[in-house]
């Protein structure tokens, strides 16, 4: 199975193509008003237009209404959603059904029982473990904070799982062999400023994690 690298939070043409140059898999667009990373229906079918077919193109949904998904969805021409509020399992699974893309839904992670809550999202396709937000957060990601990696120790789950929280290209590859995950997500990580995205670092990020994937695939020498 291919890696996940996937650059979440893209707001404009320059990064969403260092993205697809670089290598990444996924393009996450956040729907979420608060967020510096916020784009808007209209932002979000423009930047559609121009993006790259190697990239699968995700909505980012907070909690959202059904008309609020669906309008989201329509604008991107999404090709699979992420649902990084305190969406139920049974939530997630009637918005699988509504939108009919695959879902990836956010876990915030402080402790292990927060992970072996993950097995309730039956319907999800993916898990994306993140780093609970610290208290008083206004945003339920994108904060810059890693969790500790060795709650991951021993994960069984039915389903590919990505991870987040708190990585960059400095520590992309470490995150990678200590955890085996399958995929990783960077928003924060490849920033100059909440918000404004490096092409310099979104290529520095996919580089490292592209190698440290090629390390764990490679045949052992003889």
């Amino acid at each position: 199975m291919t890696p996940i690298i996937k650059i979440c939070g893209l707001k404009d043409t320059e990064a969403l193509a260092a993205a697809a140059e670089s290598g990444a898999t996924h393009a996450g667009f956040n729907f979420f008003a608060r967020s510096p990373r916020y784009v808007d229906l209209h932002t979000a079918a423009r930047l559609a237009e121009t993006a790259p077919m190697s990239l699968v193109r995700v909505a980012l949904l907070v909690d959202p209404t059904d008309a609020e998904a669906e309008a989201a969805v329509a604008a991107l021409q999404a090709q699979a959603i992420q649902l990084h509020g305190r969406e139920t399992p049974a939530r997630a699974a009637a918005l699988r059904t509504l939108t009919g893309l695959p879902v990836i839904k956010a876990v915030p992670v402080a402790a292990r029982a927060d992970i072996d809550a993950a097995q309730h999202f039956t319907a999800a396709d993916h898990i994306l473990f993140d780093a609970k937000p610290p208290a008083g957060a206004d945003l339920p990601g994108g904060n810059g904070v890693a969790f500790d990696w060795s709650l991951l120790a021993g994960l069984a789950l039915p389903r590919p799982w990505i991870l987040s929280g708190g990585l960059d290209s400095a520590n992309v590859a470490e995150a990678i062999r200590a955890t085996g995950a399958p995929g990783v997500d960077v928003s924060s990580g490849v920033e100059t400023s909440p918000g404004r995205k490096s092409p310099e670092r979104i290529a520095a990020f996919v580089a490292a994690a592209l190698s440290a994937y090629g390390s764990l695939t490679a045949e052992p020498v003889a």
